[in-house]
């Protein structure tokens, strides 16, 4: 079977979603090998902009008590997860209940009832059936048939397996006997009971990923799953992104003679008080350029956090912080509908190419630095009381990602604010072991060579689709 006769329908249910398939290779690889590439979206982008062939999600709406059934499901499949392993931890993945309004707080009720009903291995297989018998319903999945039996491709990829708008599309592909591929869509993802979608097979980061979708979706095989790695590590490696530092010193008017480090902020849930970190590395920074050292902090915030609560310590610590920005933009009022640009790929593989580590709390920005031989700053305590006052519990390092990690010296741990200058200085004298480890980790998480991620996802649905057409 040659590569022209393969049509695929790229499904992005949310905007976060086109960085991995619209920016990566993946696009270019696929037409260089006579795909016909359809990206089948819901996002308020023009994705005909990009030179891309589109086809919108007409007016995707849930049938109104999917979404009620959906958290059901998730706090159903957390609290098996949790009796399984015997640990408690699978319950922080969980946001409580709302009882603020009589509407809510019936919600909360029936959600709660449901759960105590289904709570069982049995309960959950009848939720997700549910679910799926309700979206067949909708005028949502008509809309999918019919634009699926009008374009008859021959795969449908999901580039994202935790929004429920992909489970119509996919719904709709079985019933026409096309193949169905869903992307699991970060390392965090799969502890956290974010499987909405079902689909005929999974691209996954690593065996390890692999090994937890089989481990935590037991309807899942072992000959479902397809270990590819992820294209968002892929642009690190693409040398004509990369800028000169005088290039880059020059868009960003930075000083020469100045050694750069990245703050990474984080977003809101995760890391509430990020502010007052951001807060004590500048001021650490502070302190050792008034001791002679030459530093500086680019800052760089979470690419959904459009929030104000940096503004006075960046208004503070003006000497110290450059904001970098990234290159998103803000559509619409919700998460999903602010989204990449392709120039943010090449503005964050110039910042862990032209800065020496970066910092923030937990996230994987310690793959994105690695990938440039950087070394990678965990904060190791917390501001969660309301006087602000300094806690040492961070129980996000309790998470079951951070598991995977081969030893503690992956990173270079900031326990106290006293610390952070000392820890800078040392780290930047000596920090070979820590990238050592974390690439180690890096290995790990994700399929190596880190490159070929693009490559190895089209041809498993190469593979995939010269199976299903033999049989």
């Amino acid at each position: 079977m040659s590569n022209n006769q393969i049509k695929i329908f790229v499904l992005v249910p949310d905007g976060v979603s086109l960085r991995n398939f619209a920016y990566s290779s993946f696009y270019n690889q696929a037409k260089e090998r006579g795909f016909d590439i359809v990206f089948w979206h819901h996002t308020p982008f023009n994705i005909e902009t990009l030179g891309f062939h589109s086809i919108s999600l007409e007016n995707p709406k849930l049938h109104w008590l999917t979404t009620l059934l959906k958290n059901v499901r998730k706090r159903i499949e957390i609290s098996l997860f949790a009796n399984r392993e015997n640990d408690n931890i699978y319950y922080k993945y969980l946001f409580p209940l709302s009882y603020s309004s009589i509407k809510k707080s019936i919600i909360s009720i029936l959600t709660q009832f449901l759960v105590f009903c289904f709570n069982s291995e049995k309960g959950i297989n009848i939720i997700r059936n549910l679910i799926n018998t309700l979206e067949k319903q909708t005028a949502y999945f008509k809309h999918c048939n019919s634009v699926l039996e009008s374009h008859k491709p021959d795969l449908v990829f999901c580039t994202s397996q935790r929004n429920a708008l992909g489970i119509a599309p996919l719904l709709a592909a079985k019933k026409l006997n096309i193949s169905t591929m869903s992307f699991i869509f970060s390392w965090d993802n799969l502890p956290k009971a974010t499987l909405d979608v079902s689909a005929d097979f999974y691209v996954v980061w690593s065996q390890l990923m692999k090994n937890e979708l089989l481990h935590y979706y037991r309807f899942v095989s072992d000959s479902q799953v397809r270990v590819t790695g992820t294209p968002q590590f892929e642009s690190h490696y693409d040398k004509s992104l990369i800028l000169s530092k005088d290039e880059f010193y020059s868009k960003y008017n930075l000083e020469q003679d100045i050694t750069y480090l990245c703050f990474s902020g984080d977003d809101i849930t995760t890391s509430p008080k990020d502010e007052l970190y951001l807060r004590d590395i500048a001021e650490a920074v502070r302190q050792l350029n008034i001791q002679g050292h030459k530093l500086g902090l680019l800052f760089r915030r979470c690419p959904v956090d459009f929030s104000n609560r940096y503004d006075s310590v960046i208004n503070t610590y003006h000497d110290v912080i450059i904001p970098v920005q990234p290159e998103w933009k803000k559509i619409g009022g919700s998460w999903d509908t602010i989204l990449p640009l392709p120039d943010d790929l090449a503005l964050l593989a110039n910042l862990a190419e032209h800065t020496e580590a970066v910092i923030n709390l937990g996230s994987s920005m310690v793959f994105d630095f690695v990938a440039h031989q950087k070394p990678c700053m965990y904060m190791n305590y917390n501001y969660l009381n309301a006087s602000n006052s300094l806690d040492k519990e961070v129980y996000v390092y309790d998470y079951i990602h951070f598991r995977s990690k081969p030893n503690e010296e992956v990173v270079v741990w900031l326990n106290h604010p006293h610390a952070i200058s000392k820890v800078i200085l040392d780290t930047l004298k000596c920090n070979q072991k820590t990238i050592k480890e974390a690439s180690k980790w890096f290995e790990k998480i994700n399929q190596h060579p880190p490159q070929f991620a693009s490559t190895r996802i089209l041809d498993s649905i190469v593979d995939i689709i010269s199976t299903a057409k033999a049989k």
